[in-house]
């Protein structure tokens, strides 16, 4: 009985046990039906399509329009040397810079001098001749005297004698020109390299200069950069069409700007980055308060043309670099491309075939698909087209980079 006892007691609480869990067990409560799931809810702003002028910025460093080195043409010592002959030194067109030792060139002009009068004086003898064999002859009553009788050849020879007299003393004159050193245009002396007293050869470089009354900047602008600008491909551009720069710098620690204008391009686009480059002009960068120095490296802002159909939206808004997704009247997703003209930190240009008013979405793109039917929340004001001119926005975002 022993052997049987505890078998039975364990199934007589098994069975206890699935009683009470089965008469325990809670009663299933109906529940209403599920709604359906609400819309996703994104922010969106309403596009108005505008006109609009957006500047291109670019970098490139100044250099002088021209810059020569002045190079003796004569042989001679270095006689005198104006106070302004140093490095850094600026001079007027047609100053006097050196002068080497003259001496020998006008003793030069002098023999030149005489040589011409005595050719003159051969010549005047010659043609008297001739007259006097032409007179001799017709009263001969013969016409065949030949040209050595009529003096034809040494008439010939007094002229090309008198014609090389007249030649050599241009060069006496010009040989005499030389001594005097000097530039056709106002300048600044970039480096010296001789001084008083030293002996100079024909061919020996005398210093280096430049024209101070114009600078310009060579700047390299990408085919998007270009399509926003009337870049002076013609010839026949006039002055007045030629878009505004303004060029910043930074001298001696403080940020300045100077004024110029884009004038020209470059003949060729690179053929190897496929750049263009445009020439932007300053003119008189010594005559303002804070010159604009050659070799500065400076960022030029460029005015560029009218634009249709342009939006200025933030650039949350841009959606796979070239696209947007805006809604239509029953709020479901559409994708638009668009061209993208120009981008900042904060807010992207693009223009394209808009209607006023159209939503875009500002985030949660990845999460609404084309076609999804989406909740639109809280528009905000086209704030991107409070400004007529794109000028103002560029350049602030211009300065916020330079502090």
């Amino acid at each position: 009985m022993k052997k049987f006892a505890l078998p039975l007691a364990i199934v007589v609480a098994g069975v206890l046990t699935i009683s009470v869990l089965v008469v325990a067990k809670p009663k299933p409560v109906p529940q209403p039906a599920p709604e359906a799931p609400a819309n996703v809810q994104v922010n969106v702003v309403e596009i108005r399509p505008d006109t609009l002028q957006l500047a291109v910025t670019a970098q490139g460093t100044v250099t002088p329009r021209r810059e020569i080195s002045l190079v003796a043409q004569v042989s001679g010592q270095v006689v005198s040397v104006e106070d302004h002959f140093v490095d850094g030194g600026f001079f007027a067109a047609d100053e006097r810079l050196i002068q080497i030792d003259d001496r020998d060139y006008q003793a030069a002009l002098l023999a030149a001098s005489s040589r011409l009068a005595a050719a003159e004086q051969r010549l005047a003898e010659e043609e008297g001749l001739s007259r006097q064999a032409r007179r001799e002859w017709r009263d001969l009553g013969d016409d065949s005297a030949n040209d050595l009788f009529m003096r034809k050849p040494q008439l010939a020879a007094a002229k090309a004698n008198l014609a090389a007299a007249k030649a050599d003393l241009e060069v006496a004159q010009l040989n005499l020109e030389r001594t005097r050193i000097s530039v056709p245009y106002p300048g600044r002396l970039k480096e010296t390299q001789v001084d008083l007293g030293q002996y100079v050869s024909a061919g020996t470089t005398l210093a280096t200069a430049y024209d101070s009354s114009v600078v310009e900047v060579r700047l390299p602008l990408t085919e998007q950069q270009a399509a926003l600008i009337d870049l002076p491909f013609a010839r026949s551009t006039a002055a007045n069409q030629r878009p505004e720069v303004t060029v910043i710098g930074t001298v001696a620690g403080h940020t300045q700007r100077w004024q110029g204008k884009l004038v020209r391009t470059d003949a060729y686009v690179d053929r190897d980055t496929r750049m263009y480059y445009a020439v932007v002009e300053v003119p008189e960068p010594f005559a303002q308060q804070v010159p604009l120095l050659p070799g500065l490296f400076v960022e030029a802002l460029i005015e560029g043309r009218a634009l249709n159909n342009v939006v200025k939206l933030p650039r949350a808004a841009l959606y796979k670099r070239d696209k947007l997704l805006s809604l239509n009247d029953d709020n479901a997703i559409v994708e638009t491309p668009v061209n993208v003209l120009q981008k900042s930190e904060e807010y992207v240009w693009v223009q394209g075939d808009f209607v006023a008013g159209t939503q875009v979405t500002l985030e949660k793109q990845s999460l609404t698909p084309v076609g999804m039917i989406v909740d639109p929340q809280r528009p905000l004001p086209a704030e991107q087209n409070a400004e007529p001119a794109q000028l103002a926005d560029t350049a602030a975002a211009v300065t916020a980079a330079e502090e």
